[in-house]
């Protein structure tokens, strides 16, 4: 466990508690990954040398597809790597380009949060129905209740985000 701790410190910049999501979330990415190679390695192998393609592959595929992809967006969220356009950061006031850096923190956090709200929606709703998966009969709204979750965590994440950079700035 020391091991794993100092590993860590080592190589994410985060601190305290967001270090070790990131370190939880970039590991569920990365163990879905493999199994998604995995599984599509089985796939092509069934497929070519026994006649027989693994059933539900593309319904894991892309329940994979989404675990991956929302499993890395809280990450992305709090470290900034959302892509930026600053072709007028050169003529604009540096308190301006602060203010708007703020305003839009919130307007994506509040996005994030309406989807997360929409999402939870018809998580309950696909739940209520009993809809499921086409071949594999897999429960749609535990998907969809992870992606609003998760959608949640990166409203959240937008929000604090953009609280760490005016008090590490303190140029307001």
């Amino acid at each position: 466990m020391v091991a794993l701790s100092k590993w860590v410190t080592e190589h994410y910049e985060e601190k305290g508690s967001v270090k070790w999501l990131a370190f939880f979330l970039e590991s569920v990415t990365a163990l879905t990954l493999f199994a998604l190679m995995a599984m599509t390695c089985a796939d092509v192998m069934g497929r070519y040398f026994f006649d027989n393609a693994l059933d539900g592959a593309v319904e894991l595929t892309e329940i994979a597809l989404a675990i991956i992809v929302f499993a890395e967006m809280p990450i992305i969220t709090w470290r900034g790597g959302h892509v930026v356009v600053d072709i007028l950061d050169s003529y604009i006031n540096n308190r301006l380009i602060k203010v708007l850096a703020m305003l839009s923190a919130l307007i994506i956090a509040g996005s994030f949060y309406m989807l997360a709200l929409r999402m939870m929606y018809l998580a309950e709703r696909s739940l209520r129905r009993q809809v499921v998966t086409e071949y594999l009969a897999l429960p749609v709204g535990y998907i969809i209740q992870y992606i609003a979750i998760m959608s949640f965590v990166c409203a959240a994440m937008m929000v604090t985000y953009g609280i760490y950079r005016i008090v590490k700035n303190k140029a307001f």
